[in-house]
């Protein structure tokens, strides 16, 4: 007995995609889907929120000091 494959929608163009090995650009339709998505972060249209909250010290910057 074999599984039927779980469907999924392709985050550009939103058809739906088998959640299966053999779907290579998963979770996109295809290559040009997967492009487009990496564009979108390179140009930085998508961006991960960050909470501006508390201001930055000295203690969080990670570059080593000089002397």
């Amino acid at each position: 007995m074999t599984e039927r494959p779980r469907w999924v929608h392709c985050p550009t163009c939103g058809s739906r995609v088998a959640w299966v090995a053999e779907s290579a650009w998963r979770p996109f339709c295809s290559q040009r889907c997967k492009l487009i998505d990496l564009g979108e972060w390179a140009s930085e249209r998508y961006r991960v929120p960050v909470a501006d909250d508390a201001p930055l010290t000295d203690a969080d910057d990670d570059r080593p000091v000089r002397s």
